[in-house]
């Protein structure tokens, strides 16, 4: 931990609240603590004292082989219900046949009723967990599957946790419909806009839905932008270089400038992703499924190169690799450093283009970020083509913004370098040329 922050930077740990394996036994749990489930009354399928649910008098059975290339099979009697709310002593192959579900008080099987109070046992044992990883001197959790958690252990959880400890919590939510619970009644920091922007990005860059339907992701999650958590991958989902996505890393860079620009809410990047790794390996538990196993013994290629034996020159990266490699360290730069990004006003010029004969709104999008006497004007390309577009400048984003029309500003490409002194007017669009699966970030700056 500490060599981490001294290298500047912050430690972020997963922690996994919805289940546990189902041979779960802590080796180092403190003195005195008991294990999840240690305690259990086994022989009644619910209780608020229990820390998983139970099935009494029938075995855990399934459609797999439950030897798991062991010489005896697992046996598990009685059977507990599995991960991904599988109530239920029989486990299917694509259910969470590993993990047990844990009891926060829920009955499930009955009405789903809720028995809060006294405090269901997993609710104390979960928040002792949480702050004893806070006391080693982490910065944050990421909460894997919150959702699947009762928001009000959430409620209960998180501000005794940072009574103590500055730490944040990031929400694996994929219900749009709990959003707000989560952030204001679970007082998360953030979560993941996976349902909305990510989606959205990757039906755009792989041709499947138009560019302007982007708008739509910030405009259902305006409220809580704030709390949103911008990403085009991560270890669910599938490599965009790879097969499954969109066959090549470049189609990624209009996708990560829209990502890491759109709003003033963080951007996180999957490692490999700025080396274009394709995770087409055939890996063991997972398969040749376009992502990177976090299950095997296993190494990625592009890491690899870039490290080149510990000297992390890069010299066993293709001039593709290291071209894409400078052109996200430009976007996070930006993103991290521009008071236009983090702190700028936000217009979307969608609307004023989306009738522009000169430009194409199923394959580009723009918008505006305006902070004191700068101006961001971000236009992005996900055509496989190269395009010479046209963008409008609406007078009411002119009077919105407070900058004047037809005022001299200095410009530089942030993706580029400087390039003299132009204007912005509603009178007369603005060109650009935009290579295939690109994008520009030109930043005025008002004399």
């Amino acid at each position: 931990m500490k060599r981490s922050h001294k290298a500047g930077l912050q430690v972020i740990i997963d922690f996994v609240p919805n289940h546990v394996a189902r041979q779960y036994g802590s080796d180092a749990k403190p003195e005195g603590v008991t294990d999840l489930g240690e305690h259990d009354d086994v022989n009644i399928s619910f209780s608020p004292r229990n820390n998983f649910y139970y099935f009494p008098g029938q075995k855990l059975e399934g459609e797999l082989d439950f030897h798991f290339n062991a010489a005896d099979p697992y046996v598990e009697y009685p059977a507990r219900a599995t991960g991904n709310d599988r109530f239920h002593a029989w486990v299917h192959v694509n259910d969470w046949y590993e993990t047990v579900k844990l009891n926060y008080g829920v009955d499930y099987v009955n009405g789903r009723n809720c028995h809060f109070h006294p405090l269901p046992d997993t609710w104390t044992k979960m928040r002792d967990i949480l702050l004893f990883w806070a006391g080693k001197g982490i910065d944050g959790f990421r909460c894997d599957m919150a959702e699947m958690v009762p928001v009000e252990f959430w409620g209960w959880a998180i501000p005794r946790v940072k009574q103590h400890y500055p730490v944040i919590f990031v929400a694996e939510v994929y219900n749009p419909a709990e959003y707000r619970n989560y952030i204001r009644i679970g007082h998360f920091d953030y979560l993941y806009d996976k349902v909305g922007l990510y989606d959205t990005l990757r039906a755009v860059m792989c041709r499947q839905t138009p560019a302007h339907h982007i708008s739509h992701c910030w405009q259902a999650v305006e409220d809580i932008q704030s709390h949103m958590l911008n990403f085009l991958e991560n270890h669910d989902e599938q490599r965009i270089a790879s097969d499954f996505f969109a066959g090549h890393a470049r189609p990624g860079i209009p996708g990560m400038i829209v990502a890491a620009t759109l709003r003033d809410n963080p951007v996180m990047i999957y490692s490999g992703q700025e080396l274009g790794e394709r995770g087409m390996d055939e890996e063991g538990f997972s398969g040749c499924d376009g992502r990177t196993t976090i299950f095997d013994y296993w190494s990625v290629r592009s890491l690899r190169d870039w490290n080149n034996f510990g000297r992390f020159d890069g010299a066993r990266l293709s001039p593709e690799q290291r071209e894409l490699r400078a052109t996200y360290a430009k976007i996070l730069t930006a993103a991290a450093t521009e008071p236009t990004i983090t702190q700028g006003t936000f217009y979307d010029l969608t609307y004023a283009n989306i009738e522009n004969p000169y430009f194409n709104s199923d394959r580009q999008f723009a918008f505006l970020r305006k902070w004191e006497n700068e101006l961001l004007f971000v236009v992005v390309n996900f055509d496989r083509s190269e395009q010479t577009v046209y963008v409008k400048i609406p007078a009411d984003a002119f009077q919105v913004l407070g900058i004047g029309d037809n005022e001299p500003a200095r410009v530089k490409d942030l993706l580029g370098g400087d390039l003299g002194i132009s204007t912005l007017t509603d009178a007369c669009a603005y060109q650009l040329h935009l290579p295939a699966h690109s994008g520009t970030m030109l930043k005025f700056t008002y004399l």
